[in-house]
């Protein structure tokens, strides 16, 4: 009987334990920078050459404060074709649920789709490290990684989780002081616009101070927001330590209000608690497309497709281009949007038993040159398909990293949509900046709303 218990127990704990994924082998990170892009990518065209081969990608230029800049090899790019209402099933193989729906409800709503050009690079020492990591990053659960260091921790995923972590961990630059406007949009084209200045500092993909994530150290991202307009919300701050792990050990969040006139500990800043300031439009894990802890979801990787997604999408972002220009009824003006086909993983989400959040199911289309998040379609609770979440990707040469400039979330009950992430009317994202030691800590904060 003893004996019985003992293995009953056993196995218990195995069950139990958190699952530990397991790297690839040396001949399988040698396709790194062969059949492989030095991130992971297939380097070939597709068999059609719909998708071109990947020969570099652009370079780096400019300066590190910068708009996104329109690169001459695009600006000559003419429009291939159009989808429209009337046609969009003709391309239902390349669209995601959401672009689908939208093209079903409105007449005026059309993509685009323009040559794909694969002009995402990074810099060598992301190339390096990433092919590192293939042989040592490993995954246990869905939260907690180990021997990671700097670059991409999984540029061979074996499942949903590992994808989205290097979604989560891709290099962004050093610091980055971030001007970002929101708007609430309202069916007939009227919206609210919020203005927060954004301060990032990225202490794992970093190039003066290479990131470890291990046993003892959990520590990838700190953040710190304030927002500036309107004047009901403004002197708002949100401060955001991520770290990798569960419970205590991830995520640790603190908001100032000021009609508190004090920064507390605010553990509601994750999942799907709405965004201060969003009426409710913008959950906290969907900023920067998703963010946060994994735990609430099983993640399948279902494998690659081919996809029509915001792509190179710098006349969104150009100087002459304002607020006013991208707003529409409905969704945003469609004239702006460059859409491009190109390989995507599709990662699938579905919410743990015992598990609460408002989106049931999640499936999220991730580019392959740059793992950032294009696009994700969001069903409820009846299974229903709720909210479709769209990042135009767009590549900062100056940088070397890939950004979603904007990022678009409608909302199929309401009718409304979410921008933000727009950088139009206002100074460029600022990747020169540096903080102080101390800057991202509660007291920090606390002294700066007492000037």
């Amino acid at each position: 009987m003893m004996k019985l218990s003992l293995l009953a127990a056993a196995l218990t704990l195995a069950v139990a334990a958190p699952q530990l994924s397991a790297n690839v082998g040396a001949d399988q990170a040698a396709k790194l920078g062969g059949e492989l892009t030095p991130v992971g990518a297939t380097k070939a065209a597709s068999k059609d050459g719909t998708v071109p081969a990947w020969d570099g990608g652009l370079p780096k230029n400019g300066p590190l404060k910068d708009f996104y800049p329109h690169p001459e090899p695009l600006m000559s790019d003419k429009v291939l074709f159009v989808v429209n209402h009337e046609n969009y099933t003709k391309y239902a193989q390349y669209l995601s649920e959401g672009s689908k729906e939208l093209l079903k409800r409105y007449p005026d709503y059309v993509l685009n789709v323009y040559p794909a050009r694969r002009t995402v690079s990074w810099p060598a020492f992301i190339y390096e490290s990433t092919k590192k990591n293939a042989t040592t990053c490993q995954l246990q659960g869905t939260d907690d990684l180990i021997n990671c260091t700097q670059g991409f921790p999984f540029p061979i995923p074996t499942n949903g989780a590992e994808v989205v972590w290097n979604h989560k961990l891709k290099w962004r630059g050093d610091n980055v002081r971030r001007y970002n406007n929101q708007l609430i949009v309202q069916p007939d084209g009227s919206y609210q616009r919020t203005t927060l200045i954004e301060d990032v500092r990225f202490m794992y993909a970093n190039k003066e101070h290479p990131g470890t994530l291990n046993a003892n150290d959990h520590d990838y991202l700190n953040y710190l927001s304030e927002t500036v307009a309107p004047p009901r919300t403004a002197g708002t701050f949100i401060l955001v330590h991520d770290r990798t792990g569960e419970g205590n050990q991830g995520r640790v969040a603190w908001l100032y209000s000021p009609g508190l006139r004090r920064i507390r500990r605010a553990p509601n800043v994750q999942f799907d608690n709405p965004y201060q300031g969003t009426d409710g439009n913008q959950f906290y894990d969907q900023v920067d497309m998703f963010n946060g802890a994994l735990t609430q979801y099983n993640w399948k990787l279902v494998g690659k497709r081919e996809m029509i997604v915001g792509y190179n999408d710098y006349a969104m972002s150009e100087k002459n281009v304002s607020l006013n220009d991208l707003v529409r009824p409905h969704h945003l003006n469609q004239a702006l949007p460059r859409y491009e086909i190109h390989r995507v993983w599709v990662v699938e989400a579905d919410l743990k038993p015992g598990k609460s959040h408002v989106f049931k199911k999640r499936v999220m289309y991730v580019d392959e040159d740059s793992w950032n998040i294009c696009a994700e379609d969001d069903y409820d609770n009846r299974g229903q398909l709720y909210k479709y979440n769209e990042g135009f990707s767009t590549f900062l040469p100056s940088v070397q990293t890939v950004g979603a400039v904007p990022q678009v979330i409608y909302d199929f009950d309401s009718g409304r949509y979410f921008v933000t992430a727009a950088t139009n009317d206002s100074k460029p994202n600022d990747f020169s900046i540096t903080f102080a030691p101390d800057y991202f800590t509660p007291a920090a904060v606390q002294k700066r709303t007492l000037r």
